[in-house]
């Protein structure tokens, strides 16, 4: 099937790419937009990248300086000994004033990235305008992290001789009925890099021997405005959870449900998320926020 114009005009869109150095390595960003224009900042799932949020953050570039970054131990950023969300989270950070932005940021994080986002906001929520939290759960781990931890996906990736065949074997964790295949083809070709061995994937293998912690406490008490969007059919924010995550944040933050969407609903529902955050900073634009305690 043939990509929309949309699609492949965003793809088109001018960008900037660069790293930032953050407590001794590389962290690799992509921008787009005027830099005197407010700050977005998205985060990537775990095993993901940055290239997944190519085909959506120029849609946001004429209101809002668009930044995406690989976390240290994904895409095209260095690899630590350990990994911690506090250790993300001070990425974000550090590449937010890298940014230059004129105002505090909104951050916006999917799944892995959602939970980096609930550590941010909660550890240096002074320094954001909001927090978007985009299908992350909070009463079990992030479904990258258990499968990484059950050793089923993540802990040995394959290597194979041409990218082709690299391609047959990208799939979603966790499954789900598969996006359209444009949009799949673009984020699978950026999750794989060349190496003498072969074609193998560019996250680091020990990414989620360190991941595993309870996020309850971190969602409680965040220091900034704060949202969750979440898919329809998601099976790992299913509604008993996004009903508990309302609570913990004190009963006063939307809790938003994408039609249709499952778990990775920047690939298979991407214009109804767009239509949300649109939404959604478009009244945190103008609106006084809630005073949190």
């Amino acid at each position: 099937m043939t990509a929309p114009e949309w699609f492949t005009r965003s793809l088109r869109a001018p960008r900037r790419q660069y790293f930032v150095d953050v407590n001794g390595c590389p962290i690799n960003v992509l921008s787009w937009g005027d830099q005197g224009n407010p700050g977005l900042v998205l985060i990537h799932g775990g095993a993901a990248h940055a290239e997944w949020w190519a085909h959506l953050a120029p849609m946001f570039a004429a209101t809002h300086h668009v930044v995406a970054l690989d976390l240290s131990g994904h895409g095209d950023s260095g690899r630590r000994e350990h990994y911690s969300h506090p250790q993300w989270a001070d990425e974000v950070v550090t590449v937010s004033r890298a940014a230059g932005f004129s105002a505090p940021p909104v951050v916006v994080g999917h799944s892995l990235g959602g939970l980096v986002t609930m550590q941010t906001a909660a550890t240096h929520g002074d320094v954001l305008s909001g927090a978007v939290i985009v299908d992350s759960p909070v009463r079990r781990p992030d479904p990258e992290s258990e499968e990484g931890t059950r050793g089923r996906a993540f802990r040995a990736p394959g290597t194979y001789a041409d990218l082709e065949t690299a391609l047959e074997h990208f799939h979603l964790i966790p499954p789900q009925p598969d996006p359209e295949p444009w949009v799949l083809d673009h984020v699978a070709r950026n999750s794989l890099h060349e190496t003498p061995q072969g074609w193998t994937w560019k996250f680091d293998p020990h990414l989620f021997t360190y991941t595993l912690v309870a996020m309850n406490a971190q969602l409680a008490s965040v220091k900034c405005r704060v949202a969750v969007l979440r898919g329809e059919h998601s099976v790992v924010v299913p509604p008993d959870t996004a009903a508990y995550m309302y609570e913990l944040m004190g009963r006063v933050s939307p809790v938003v449900t994408i039609p249709e969407a499952h778990h990775h609903l920047l690939l298979d529902q991407p214009l109804s998320f767009v239509t949300a955050l649109r939404t959604l900073l478009a009244d945190w634009d103008h609106s006084v926020p809630f005073q949190r305690s």
